[in-house]
This record gives structure tokens, sequence and C-alpha cells, in this order.
């Protein structure tokens, strides 16, 4: 099956849009397809505020409206306290009290997202979740994998095209530690640093109380060099500032 064809048969969908490549494409098809589709991000403390800026800037090029939702997911007591199923929790949250209720108002009755065919339901808690809303997900179901999204996004004129795939702020919180907005500022800090000083597709993980950087093994180098940078940029944020060999 094509999107033309997913599009044609569903004419009219709310999108979880997040800013990302996946998504972006998606909802690029979707309008070249002539369908109605409005995307609809979901603001949380889970999400650093570029992620919210490349969806606006992405639906402005494409000349369509962002629906922005404000919610504190850390209102949720389960999903603070980080168990191991926290993202079906998150997912079961956000998909069925927000965005099933706001796009039900505002007239839709089917949510697509931007799962494609190189997501392994395995490696995604939240993709359960998904399942049990009757979410659908064009791109897996049209077999499109990450590989091809990023080709079609290039030929397309997309900024997203090339973007680093980016899991949500808690991720970088351990397991049962408690998570609460004051760490994740000071992740979202930390990793705006690194940013800042041309770093790329890394992560800055919470060990114990020191921040834990994974970088890929290209980046290294780079690091070792920097390091009097990184740890004068990152102990506004952390007292103890460690290096993962292992590269991400």
């Amino acid at each position: 099956m094509e999107l033309s064809d997913f599009f044609h048969e569903n004419p009219r969908a709310a999108l979880a849009f997040s800013g990302g490549t996946d998504s972006a494409y998606l909802l690029y098809a979707a309008l070249q397809c002539g369908a109605e589709v409005r995307p609809y991000y979901v603001k949380t403390p889970f999400q650093p505020r570029f992620e919210l800026d490349d969806a606006l800037r992405l639906t402005k090029e494409l000349g369509t409206e962002l629906t922005v939702i404000e919610y504190d997911i850390l209102d949720d007591g389960l999903i603070a306290a980080n168990p191991a199923d926290r993202c079906y929790h998150c997912k079961k949250k956000l998909f069925g009290l927000l965005l099933r209720e706001r796009a039900a108002n505002d007239g839709f009755s089917l949510i697509v997202d931007g799962t494609n065919a190189s997501d392994d339901a395995g490696d995604r808690p939240g993709m359960r979740a998904l399942g049990e809303l009757c979410v659908r997900s064009p791109l897996r179901e049209c077999g499109l994998t990450k590989a091809d999204i990023r080709v079609r996004s290039k030929e397309a004129g997309l900024f997203t095209w090339d973007k680093p795939a980016y899991a949500c702020l808690a991720t970088r919180v351990p397991t049962g530690r408690r998570i609460d907005r004051e760490l994740l500022q000071r992740v979202e800090g930390a990793e705006s640093e690194l940013f800042s000083l041309g770093f790329t597709d890394f992560r800055v993980r919470l060990f114990h109380e020191a921040a834990r950087i994974q970088l890929p093994a290209a980046q290294m180098a780079a690091a070792l060099e920097r390091r009097g940078d990184i740890l004068a940029k990152l102990k506004k944020y952390f007292d103890i500032i460690l290096l993962d060999m292992e590269a991400r």
C-alpha cells in the first residue's frame, strides 16, 4: 500500500506530531495527497524546547497550523515514579485522555502517528498503548523505513530529513528513579550546552547523581580535546561529569 492509498481511504485524521523526521514527512505526504490532517503537539516536561520550535517551523513551512496542547505529565504519580513500563502508561495517558479527547472535539475520529517500518515493537513499549487505542501508523503500514523517509524528506526539501532521532528526556533517567521537573531541566540544559559545542546525536543520562555523556564513536576524540569546555558548560547542571567510553 502507498501513502496515497492510505489517505484516499482515510482523508481526515489527527496527527500526533513531534517535529521529528517521521511525523514531519507524514504530515508533508498527507498534505500532498490532499488529506485533511491536523497536527497536534502535546507539550510536556518530557520534551525539550527545541522539539516544539522544530514542530512550529515545519508546520509554518508547510502552510498549516499546529495545535499545541500543554500538559504536565508529572501530575500522574505512576508515570513520575518511572516504572519499567513508564512509556506504556505515558502514551496511554497522552493519547487516551488528551489527544483523543481534543481530536474528537475537533471532529477527528482517526489518530495517526509517525511510527515507521524500522521501529521494532519489542523496543517500543509505548507501541502497545497505541495499538490498544487504535492509533494508526501509515508509514509502518506502507512499509516505509527510516532510510526511506530520510531520502523522501530530502527530495521534498524538508529540513528534518537528517534530524537525529530524539527520545524524550524521561529516557535519560534510570528506571525506578523518580522523575521531577528540576531533574529534567538539568538534563535538557546539559544537552543544550553540548549542542552549542557542536556535538550531535548524543545523550546525557543520569548515573546516580552524575551526568553520563554518550557520544557516537566519531565524536569521542573531539570530546577529549574539548574536555575543559564540556566541564565548564555542564558543571552548571551537574557536579560530576562522566564520558561513557562505549560508543553510542
